[in-house]
């Protein structure tokens, strides 16, 4: 084996992977990072929400703390963040549903749903909440 050999397939010839030094933050990239942390906070969200029913469960005591916890502001601005990360993840899924039939790759319709993921996740949020004060 020569010397040229071993460099070719050493370290020097290896393709160097993207990293962030090499791509251009755009919407996509955003919407996915954001994906990936409402997901993590719907784990969150879902404890609060088990919580909920556990007091509920155990008794008048134990559910009237936890809803007064829940309808302080602090804990309705919790809710609301869980329903904005809700709302946004379940629109992430609905684009990697589309993204799966094979549609939606070409450039302009990436960043238009990836603008109407953020824009519709808010706007669903708000309706959900006004909708709440409406009823209630």
């Amino acid at each position: 084996m020569s010397t040229t050999d071993t460099k070719l397939r050493g370290a020097a010839a290896r393709p160097l992977s993207p990293h962030l030094d090499i791509y251009r933050f755009s919407w996509t990239m955003a919407m996915s990072i954001v994906h990936r942390i409402t997901g993590a906070a719907l784990y969150v969200g879902t404890a609060l929400l088990a919580i909920w029913l556990i007091a509920a469960a155990s008794g008048a005591s134990s559910f009237a703390a936890v809803q007064w916890f829940m309808a302080s502001f602090i804990g309705k601005l919790i809710l609301f963040g869980y329903t904005w990360a809700l709302m946004h993840h379940m629109l992430g899924g609905v684009r990697h549903l589309v993204w799966d039939m094979g549609l939606g790759f070409d450039r302009d319709r990436r960043f238009a749903m990836a603008k109407i993921n953020l824009y519709g996740s808010v706007a669903l949020t708000i309706l959900i909440w006004v909708v709440y004060y409406i009823v209630r």
